[in-house]
């Protein structure tokens, strides 16, 4: 299991999730930043961070969310 960084992170990217990232498995991609999901480690910090609540669990994805993590494991080469 993984977070999962969705659709407001578009319109924001912010970046306080990075900073907080303890095993940094967050990066900045073209369009939002995205969460390697071979590499986080469930923490959280991430979470209470984000200023428009963009990052979700994976399991708690929505269908409609299910694009972000797709998005995060091309982005990653998985």
């Amino acid at each position: 299991m993984a977070f999962v960084i969705t659709a407001p992170c578009e319109t924001e990217k912010a970046g306080e999730c990075v900073t907080v990232c303890p095993v940094d498995c967050i990066e900045e991609g073209k369009d939002q930043f995205y969460i390697d999901p071979d590499i986080c480690i469930d923490c959280g910090a991430c979470v209470s961070v984000c200023p428009v609540d963009a990052i979700v669990e994976e399991y708690d994805l929505t269908p409609a969310q299910e694009v972000y993590l797709e998005k995060a494991e091309k982005y990653f080469g998985n």
